[in-house]
């Protein structure tokens, strides 16, 4: 029986039924089914769910030996949901209709299966920065194929369309071509919800701690391409700071549907499982820096835009989301130092102090972002206070300039038009929006460390000093060089998108083509209201500048260029006439 099982032809049978259920299972969700394909499609779950459970429970009955604890309580606990689910299924529809169950238990069983094989990676065919724009580039085209199933639009969409759609959620822009609310049905909505979530923290952040948590470990190559992408400082612990990540993720993006849910207005939304789906969505939206809403209108409906708890909680949400993770979680252990520290104080009067906890790296990240927050506020409260601000009063201006100063930051989400604005406000907001967010984080731009290098240098010449020295610490020169390489290319890229879409469409102001191109290419998701007016060919122009602002243009150079071997030389130095 053991070798039965096991058997290359048995193995090969079972990945073909499970290809085939999720087939079956992409026709459910996506297209309107006759009765009699209805209970075919029954028919195969049932099967598939059957034999999953005698497969797993024999698996456990002949291979004893490979016994891991975590995997198999997460089995036990899978095939009483199945049982429970089969249950529900046969008691109450039979096989007249598919109840929401046997779809989550075979989406389960979908995951479980589909993570058996051992994820390898080969560094010979792919380096980690190829291997990175591959799997945002295939992300994208199946999300786009996704969007365009019959059951996810109420109309239908275009390829061109379902692209940028799928692309903005992807890159985690939050740029719409469509209205999401009235154009995406529920089916639609959670396509574009589970795309911002895979895209925000990469599939391939999923797809590998998923394969180790499985497996029980991994090959010592996918931990380097994974320390690369998850910018780990130590390969041992690559999996440590994944489940890290994602328990960090999670957590946050639950206890901000919670908050956004008791701030809710019951008689917009009567239903209860229809607030528990607009806080959710917004929550995991917001975290990763999406800035797509189920709203008509985002934040500026009528009926949501004086409601300022729920625009503060999303502020501290997306503010979360695009610090970074490596800041995250460094903040974390440096609050657990402080209160282990005063504890030890109080008890026994003994100073335990531990320098360097929080890193020079996030010192310089929380401080920009700090001052640019501050500085950010001040500005459009002064700015737009008799303007956008006007029919705000008290504590509504404040949180609502704070919300305006703080969404560029790669948010997108918009509680005032910022067409309406100030010339000169909008000028604050493209440079808040190029800045954008923190390194490692759900959010887009330059990045806040990088802007704070520049301006280090800027200083540090001006002084005439050769080092830049910060908190008693000297930035490496390879940050430097970095830092300066990301902000050109930056403005490169930027630039020719604007060259490209004026070419397109040259009736449209040349201030709302550079709005739309820095909000494209810093992933933030603000527009002057002229995406869904643009033409094809400057959508796919535009969805070019997502991706690249999303896998950054370093990496994409990275993953073209062979590395060389640095010689043992060096030869003369000269100066350059700069200024």
């Amino acid at each position: 029986m053991r070798e039965f099982l096991y058997a290359r032809w048995v193995q090969r049978l079972i990945v073909i039924l499970h290809l085939v259920a999720l087939t079956a299972l992409i026709g459910d969700y996506g297209f309107v089914l006759q009765p009699t394909l209805q209970l075919g499609i029954i028919s195969l779950y049932l099967f598939v769910l059957i034999v999953g459970i005698f497969y797993t429970v024999l698996k456990y009955y002949y291979h004893r030996k490979e016994f891991i604890l975590s995997v198999f309580v997460f089995d036990t606990l899978s095939v009483l949901f199945v049982l429970y689910c089969l249950y529900k299924q046969l008691s109450t529809d039979g096989l007249s209709d598919i109840s929401p169950w046997i779809r989550w238990a075979v989406i389960l069983k979908l995951v479980r299966e589909f993570t058996r094989p051992r994820v390898s990676y080969k560094r010979s065919l792919l380096n980690p920065a190829q291997l990175f724009i591959i799997s945002f580039i295939g992300l994208i085209v199946i999300g786009a194929l996704l969007l365009m199933l019959p059951k996810a639009t109420y109309e239908g969409i275009s390829f061109v369309d379902a692209l940028f759609t799928s692309t903005s959620a992807v890159c985690v822009t939050g740029l719409i071509v469509v209205d999401t609310s009235s154009y995406f049905t529920s089916f639609g909505q959670t396509l574009i919800m589970l795309l911002i979530q895979a895209g925000g923290l990469g599939i391939l952040t999923f797809a590998s701690y998923f394969s180790y948590f499985f497996k029980g470990g991994s090959t010592y190559e996918n931990q380097l391409a994974l320390s690369d992408m998850t910018n780990s400082e130590k390969i041992g612990e690559v999996f440590t700071t994944v489940k890290r990540i994602l328990t960090i993720t999670f957590l946050i993006e639950f206890i901000g549907a919670i908050l956004i849910f008791l701030n809710l207005d019951k008689t917009l939304i009567p239903l209860f499982s229809e607030r528990v789906y607009f806080s959710v969505f917004h929550s995991i939206s917001a975290f990763c820096n999406a800035g797509f809403s189920t709203l008509p209108n985002g934040m500026m409906e009528a009926s949501y835009v004086y409601n300022y708890p729920l625009q503060f909680i999303i502020v501290i949400i997306f503010v979360f989301g695009g610090l970074g993770f490596p800041i995250v979680i460094n903040s974390v252990r440096y609050i657990k130092h402080l209160i282990a520290r005063y504890i030890l104080w109080f008890v026994e009067r003994k100073n335990n102090y531990r320098p360097w906890i929080l890193t020079l790296s996030n010192k310089i990240n929380l401080l920009t972002t700090s001052i640019l927050i501050i500085v950010g506020t001040l500005i459009i409260y002064i700015k737009e206070y008799y303007n956008v601000l006007g029919n705000h009063e008290g504590v509504g201006k404040v949180v609502t300039a704070l919300f305006t100063a703080t969404t560029p930051r790669t948010a997108g989400f918009n509680s005032i038009d910022f067409s309406q604005m100030h010339f000169s406000s909008i000028i604050i907001i493209i440079f808040l929006m190029w800045v954008g967010a923190s390194p490692a984080s759900t959010g887009g731009g330059i990045k806040t460390s990088t802007f704070a290098i520049a301006t280090l240098n800027y200083l540090s010449l001006a002084k005439g000093k050769r080092k830049i020295e910060i908190f008693r610490r000297e930035v490496a020169d390879i940050s430097v060089r970095r830092a300066f390489a990301v902000m050109s290319l930056s403005l490169l890229v930027i630039g020719c998108s604007v060259f490209m879409i004026s070419h397109y469409d040259n009736h449209i102001p040349l201030l709302d083509i550079a709005f739309e191109s820095f909000s494209a290419y810093s992933t933030v998701g603000l527009s002057l209201g002229i995406t869904g007016d643009l033409s094809s060919e400057s959508k796919m122009v535009l969805v070019a500048t997502m991706f690249i602002g999303r896998v950054s243009m370093l990496t994409i150079l990275i993953a073209f260029f062979k590395k060389v071997k640095q010689g043992n030389y060096h030869y003369p130095s000269d100066e350059i006439l700069i200024n």
